[in-house]
């Protein structure tokens, strides 16, 4: 065969695979889906290490926080922060416990287009969103109950993952230990100690 006709059969065939959808997808890209029990080892002492690596791609974190659920008056407060351990070490997840959550707050970012999230833990409001204009496959959610606001931000999520779901998924694991009953409606504030 001659060159012209061997590039001719190649682009035919290339032709083809487009056009029949038949695309294979990346091996490297791990789509397993996030567990759905939070299970030991954990990161920052609530955060399943598993569901770390799943979301952010990163095997074996560098991790720097702590939360104190004791603070507060029992709503609690802390970050845990993972980082990549080469190259420049960027930071590609961020997890904050606040004792100073609005529902306003949640209702404004849904209302400027952040999706709403399930009830997660019982009296709860929250949203989520993939940061569309991120190079890094970002998405945030945050989800509040009395004042206790819990917020997750993957900066760096990994490509061909549902970003988005992922941080929903996390939530789902990490909210229901790191909310406390102090949050819940009617409860009262005990002093901080």
């Amino acid at each position: 065969m001659t060159r012209m006709r061997v590039a001719t059969v190649v682009a035919l065939l290339c032709a083809l695979a487009l056009s029949s959808g038949c695309r294979q997808e990346d091996p490297k890209i791990d789509r397993t889906p996030l567990p759905t029990v939070a299970a030991a080892p954990y990161i920052c002492g609530y955060i399943p290490l598993r569901a770390v690596e799943l979301i952010t791609g990163v095997r074996d974190p560098l991790v720097r926080g702590n939360f104190d659920l004791t603070t507060a008056g029992g709503l609690g407060d802390g970050r845990c922060a993972a980082y990549q351990r080469d190259g420049e070490r960027l930071r590609v997840l961020h997890i904050v416990l606040i004792p100073s959550g609005t529902q306003e707050r949640v209702e404004k970012q849904i209302k400027d287009g952040a999706r709403p999230m399930s009830e997660i833990v019982p009296g709860s409001v929250g949203y989520y969103f993939k940061d569309r204009g991120s190079r890094r496959n970002a998405a945030y959610a945050m989800l509040v109950r009395g004042e206790a606001e819990l917020i997750i931000e993957l900066e760096t999520g990994v490509e061909g993952r549902d970003n988005a779901a992922d941080v929903v998924a996390l939530m789902k694991l990490i909210a229901p230990k790191l909310i406390t009953d102090a949050s819940a409606p009617g409860a009262t504030m005990s002093p901080s100690p």
